[in-house]
């Protein structure tokens, strides 16, 4: 069943910017966010497309229900080395992710960062761990408003790993 959000109007939402990276790390949080696919490619990145919750949304007087301000991102970490997986099965859901153990990294030119990281993605239902040198996050479109804590594949535009931001879509 296609989720209809409550408010569909672009600014609805006031995103602080279209673009996340390793900088804003300690403001982010990723927990009950939905991985609707993930892959690799041949620059040695892990591109996860992902249902991005802004901001959950207390339930009203009289109302039980949590609503939430969510967009489809696309979250890419770079230069991804030693990747070990584990999935119980199901959507895999995001519970928190970690990084520590700075190390300088020998790509330090190329990749214009100094370090690399340990990088733990614990999932509800598995888990992932890699080293990385960082991430850069890209919301695809403007938050939407929904009880669900995912979005359909039709209301986020199906499966995509595309690093334009939404506003930059639009000129």
């Amino acid at each position: 069943m296609l989720h209809q959000p409550y408010s569909t109007m672009p600014g609805a939402y006031q995103l602080e910017k279209y673009l996340y990276t390793d900088a804003d790390f300690d403001t982010m949080n990723w927990h009950d966010c939905h991985i609707q696919s993930f892959c690799f490619n041949d620059d040695d990145e892990l591109l996860l497309d992902i249902d991005y919750m802004f901001e959950w949304v207390q339930p009203k007087k009289g109302s039980k229900y949590y609503k939430f301000w969510i967009a489809p991102c696309t979250l890419i970490f770079e230069n991804v080395q030693q990747v070990e997986f584990e999935l119980d099965g199901g959507q895999p859901i995001i519970d928190f992710i970690q990084r520590e153990n700075p190390q300088a990294t020998i790509a330090a030119e190329y990749l214009g960062r100094e370090f690399e990281y340990d990088w733990d993605m614990v999932m509800i239902n598995g888990e992932m761990t890699f080293k990385s040198a960082g991430f850069k996050q890209y919301v695809r479109q403007a938050p939407i408003l929904i009880r669900e804590q995912k979005l359909g594949l039709k209301t986020r535009g199906g499966i995509c790993f595309d690093r334009l931001s939404f506003p930059e879509k639009n000129q």
